[in-house]
């Protein structure tokens, strides 16, 4: 009787701790259809300017176009999403002139342009480049 208490303990601590582990997976986010806001360009963490919209895109699965904010400007383009692979072109921005935040607009135009590879975890996008260089990290952000 005693093993079987034993067995029967062990047995609830495995089916418990299995538990606690799928409880901690974190389901990945679409890449598509996702709003993704910047928070870093590179390894350098961005900030929201007061009072200007959040860098940010979303790609929209009917026609592959993406559209977004720089952090100053609108912005809307092409993009090309192939398994692992993904490419931005024809990337066009309002013109709007921002006391702060220019750096910002452009380093991220630039990255988009560099993008070859994207990666998923959880709630975490990052944007590499050809070479397997970060460019960009984004977050996906629910909407309410």
């Amino acid at each position: 009787m005693k093993r079987i208490i034993q067995v029967s303990a062990m047995l609830l601590v495995a089916l418990l701790l299995v538990g606690c582990a799928s409880a901690e997976r974190t389901v990945d986010e679409p890449l598509v259809n996702t709003y993704w806001k910047l928070t870093h360009l590179s390894d350098a963490p961005v900030t929201v300017v007061e009072q200007q919209r959040e860098a940010h895109f979303v790609l929209h699965i009917q026609d592959q176009r993406v559209m977004g904010s720089t952090g100053c400007n609108r912005m809307t383009g092409r993009y090309r999403l192939q398994g692992d692979s993904l490419s931005f072109a024809q990337l066009a921005s309002t013109r709007m002139a921002c006391p702060d935040g220019m750096q910002t607009e452009q380093a991220f135009l630039n990255a988009l342009g560099q993008v070859a590879e994207w990666r998923i975890e959880g709630q975490r996008l990052t944007l590499l480049d050809a070479q397997g260089e970060v460019l960009a990290r984004l977050e996906a952000v629910h909407l309410t």
